[in-house]
């Protein structure tokens, strides 16, 4: 009797071991996809920084030249001025927004990988 709850502790000993480690290698396997899928999420929305700020910079050209020649006296330059002047406050917007979420996933993967480094330790 004293022998078979003796192996009974062994094998439920060695089970719960096993399958700590089976859930720390699943661990660190879903952080490096969170952390891969964050690296993926910053480029793209980098990108559309880089992608806002030259229609930022074109809508700027664009209400320059419509503002010179409503000087001049042409009337429909002026509210195609007043357009650019939208396109220009909601380009502004959507590069504040994305700077927002490039700080943000910036701000993911560095947690990513402090949890991929603890998880690698062991703790």
């Amino acid at each position: 009797m004293r022998r078979y709850l003796t192996h009974l502790l062994a094998l439920s000993v060695l089970a719960v071991g096993t399958a700590a480690v089976g859930y720390a290698q699943s661990d660190i396997t879903n952080d490096k996809k969170d952390l891969k899928q964050d690296l993926k999420d910053r480029h793209n929305d980098r990108k559309d920084v880089r992608k806002d700020q030259r229609d930022l910079n074109k809508d700027r050209r664009d209400i320059r030249d419509d503002r010179e020649d409503c000087k001049e006296g042409n009337k429909a330059d002026c509210k195609d001025a007043r357009k650019d002047q939208k396109d220009i406050n909601k380009d502004r917007k959507d590069l504040h927004n994305d700077r927002k979420d490039v700080r943000k996933d910036t701000k993911d993967i560095h947690q990513d990988r402090r949890d991929l480094r603890q998880d690698r330790r062991g703790k």
